[in-house]
């Protein structure tokens, strides 16, 4: 069960295993599904951006010109949405992974020894 734990976590830089491994394992899937949701946002920006232009370069149809202003007004609006959702889901998501964080099993840190004073030494004698 160990070596299966050390093997989810080789990607995620976390040494050793933390305990919590169900609650940073779902913080790792809602980081990649808001990736995917902007990822979307930015995709359908793109659709309304093409099919903005496709309308405004349309020659026969003046009369439905507006519709390609909306289009291309959506679409900037759309793409600020996505961001902006993104950066505050991601701050969110950062908070969480510092507190779950800190519950980790802590790794044996080796103190370093100071090197006696030797004034010291002789002081003592």
């Amino acid at each position: 069960m160990k070596n299966e734990a050390k093997k989810l976590f080789r990607f995620l830089r976390t040494k050793p295993v933390p305990t919590n491994t169900n609650e940073i394992l779902a913080l790792e899937r809602t980081k990649l599904a808001n990736e995917r949701t902007l990822l979307s946002y930015i995709r359908s920006s793109l659709y309304l951006l093409i099919g903005g232009i496709g309308i405004l370069q349309l020659k026969d149809f003046e009369s439905i010109k507006w519709l390609g202003y909306v289009a291309l007004g959506v679409c900037v609006i759309f793409l600020a949405v996505g961001i902006i959702r993104y950066m505050l889901l991601m701050r969110r998501l950062y908070k969480w992974n510092r507190i779950l964080f800190v519950d980790t099993i802590p790794e044996p840190v080796e103190k370093k020894q100071q090197p006696k004073d030797s004034r010291v030494e002789v002081e003592a004698k």
